[in-house]
């Protein structure tokens, strides 16, 4: 009789890495998107040249079940899976840090996509984190727009459910500070309370309606929970929260999105 079909055979199960300023998480799900073993989170180790964080995520791989592939999403400005820029990694103790000259050099043009496929020996998909965090949350219908809010902003781009080239709307300057990163950030989360925070957040969105005309954004990231409910019910129909957890389901989705 003919042996029974490997598990990868039936469904290519996929190790997601989310990649943030201050933890980095991982599991692996199965191609309906179910997790196989529970998420795991480390602490975003600094000072972090490419070798060290390709070293974190096999570490952290060593100890989950097998994968047949990976998906990594990360901060900056990546374009077919290599490093233009990326804004946490070349400080010298994380974010809000003085930055290091040395780790600027040595992540520009870093091939993180071939890094982790010979490290790991699977086929990689390397994204900026909100584009995967997006995968994980677009319908697939009409222009949807993902702002994650974490330690910074990140934001991607849908039309159709394929995903749009990046644009590092974090960087852009803003009149009342000097960019939305420092704007909305964790940074000013924690000094402004959760209150005033949510107001900012709403100005953004009022902000970038008429530059996007969105037919639905999504409010993702570790501090979406955050915004107060008076906030989010003035924020529209067009916009819903999305759960953190889309960084990483949005692992196995993003293989099939066009990203």
């Amino acid at each position: 009789m003919p042996s029974a079909p490997s598990p990868s055979a039936l469904s290519p199960f996929t190790l997601a890495v989310d990649c943030g300023g201050g933890g980095i998480k991982a599991s692996v799900l199965d191609e309906a998107g179910t997790l196989h073993a529970a998420p795991v989170r480390v602490p975003t180790p600094y000072p972090l040249p490419p070798e060290r964080l390709v070293g974190t995520i096999a570490d952290i791989a060593a100890g989950l079940p097998p994968a047949d592939r990976v998906t990594v999403g990360m901060p900056g400005m990546i374009r077919h899976g290599v490093v233009v820029a990326t804004p946490h990694y070349v400080t010298r103790s994380g974010p809000r840090t003085a930055v290091d000259s040395d780790l600027v050099a040595r992540w520009a043009g870093f091939d993180m996509r071939a890094a982790v496929e010979a490290r790991l020996g699977v086929p990689a998909l390397v994204l900026n984190d909100a584009e995967v965090h997006g995968a994980g949350v677009v319908s697939g219908t009409g222009t949807e727009l993902v702002l994650t809010l974490g330690t910074g902003l990140g934001s991607a781009m849908f039309d159709g459910g394929r995903l749009a080239p990046h644009l590092e709307l974090s960087h852009a300057p803003l009149r009342f500070a000097s960019t939305y990163d420092s704007y909305i950030g964790q940074t000013e989360r924690a000094r402004l309370g959760d209150g005033l925070w949510s107001r900012r957040v709403r100005r953004v969105v009022d902000g970038l309606r008429p530059v996007f005309w969105w037919d639905r954004l999504y409010l993702g990231g570790g501090n979406a929970r955050q915004i107060t409910p008076v906030v989010l019910d003035r924020l529209g129909d067009d916009v819903v929260i999305v759960p953190n957890q889309a960084g990483i389901v949005g692992g196995v989705r993003a293989w099939s999105l066009g990203a």
